[in-house]
């Protein structure tokens, strides 16, 4: 199991000072969030992408994937019964393939609940079709370039389309494409989930349907500076021999961005070493 930050954490620094802090604090890689880079970060020139990757690899470590993808440019939608919005929004999904496969990532998570969420007054039946084809796309791009694209399950009081991972495994499932999977998140889990998260994470991780986690507690801070613990989700996923990347995702940075991402490396290092019996 990697451990990956989420860039915004520390969005303050340059990029490269981003890279040589989070290898600093123990940090296996950095999870981007694509607006950190630009307004139009899917069409971000092949000479930048280059910088970025080199950035992470002088620092020693890597770019895993890309998070929060339709932040920017602003105005995306993928429900929407306006054909033109839901056409810039599948090529900037398609795009923003291309650019996690050119930084050297894996996966891409796709949460950006306010794009996907069923328009007032739009059939949800008719919403919801929209939105499968956009994903059917996305995933076909996503194989063309040896990446993973994830959707990503949230709360029902940020969207009302996959809420729980079982509405993302039947996606997934609807779409039958290798490169389509669906993820766990902590805080998101803990609102919509039935049960405990790390029973969440034996009841589908074997499944295959699991390719990514984000760790974050549920009042929205890093892991270790809230109320969750998080022992049980992580002895879940090394039960069930989860191999890929668990990314920090706070979403309230106290006393700063910097600390937030000291505290939750040292937290979940120290978990996982006791766990481990070293």
């Amino acid at each position: 199991m990697r451990i990956s930050l989420c860039n915004e954490v520390i969005r303050e620094l340059d990029f490269p000072a981003q890279c040589e802090l989070a290898a600093a604090l123990g940090y296996d890689g950095l999870e981007v969030a694509p607006f950190t880079f630009s307004d139009d970060p899917h069409l971000l020139p092949g000479s930048r992408r280059i910088e970025i990757r080199r950035a992470a690899a002088d620092a020693g470590i890597e770019v895993t994937g890309l998070h929060w993808l339709l932040i920017k440019p602003e105005g995306l939608h993928l429900t929407t019964s306006d054909s033109a919005v839901r056409a810039c929004t599948l090529d900037v999904m398609e795009r923003l393939v291309g650019l996690c496969a050119d930084l050297g990532g894996s996966v891409l998570v796709h949460g950006s609940p306010k794009q996907r969420s069923v328009p007032e007054g739009e059939d949800p039946a008719v919403a919801r079709d929209r939105a499968m084809g956009a994903f059917a796309a996305a995933a076909r791009a996503a194989e063309a370039a040896g990446v993973v694209y994830c959707i990503e399950p949230l709360a029902p009081g940020e969207t009302d389309f996959v809420n729980t991972v079982a509405d993302g495994a039947a996606l997934v499932d609807a779409i039958g494409s290798p490169a389509l999977r669906t993820m766990i998140d902590n805080k998101a889990a803990r609102a919509a989930e039935s049960e405990p998260v790390a029973a969440v994470i034996d009841r589908w991780l074997p499944s295959g349907h699991i390719a990514h986690v984000h760790l974050n507690d549920g009042e929205l801070r890093g892991p270790g500076q809230g109320k969750d613990r998080f022992a049980p989700l992580l002895a879940a996923l090394l039960r069930n021999g989860y191999g890929g990347v668990a990314a920090v995702e706070p979403f309230v940075y106290e006393p700063d961005g910097p600390c937030t991402a000291a505290v939750s490396i040292g937290y979940v290092r120290g978990i996982l070493e006791t766990l481990n019996g070293k």
